[in-house]
């Protein structure tokens, strides 16, 4: 519940320093109709950003790696008990 009611703020403070923006001069009354878009731009930016960003600094995890296989032979050696073929690997 406490993060619908800071996205609703966030948005409501946007919204507001938008309406402010429209009824005031500071900014042309053209661009002020594209910045929501200039908004969702931005958004979509940061957000590729982050995954790239994620992506590029993935932790590796030798030990849970080694888990990983263990797991897995675990699992061929259950199957293959109970007559499945899991390949030759």
């Amino acid at each position: 519940m406490k993060h619908i009611f800071k996205i609703i703020t966030v948005l409501a403070a946007i919204s507001a320093v938008w309406a402010a923006l429209l009824e005031t001069s500071t900014v042309p009354h053209s661009y002020t109709w594209l910045l929501p878009i200039y908004l969702v731009v931005a958004l979509g930016c940061y957000g590729l950003f982050m995954v790239g960003y994620g992506l590029m600094f993935f932790p590796t995890c030798p030990q849970e790696a080694i888990l990983l296989q263990q797991d897995i032979m675990e699992a061929k050696e259950f199957l293959s008990k109970r007559g499945v073929d899991v390949g030759s690997d």
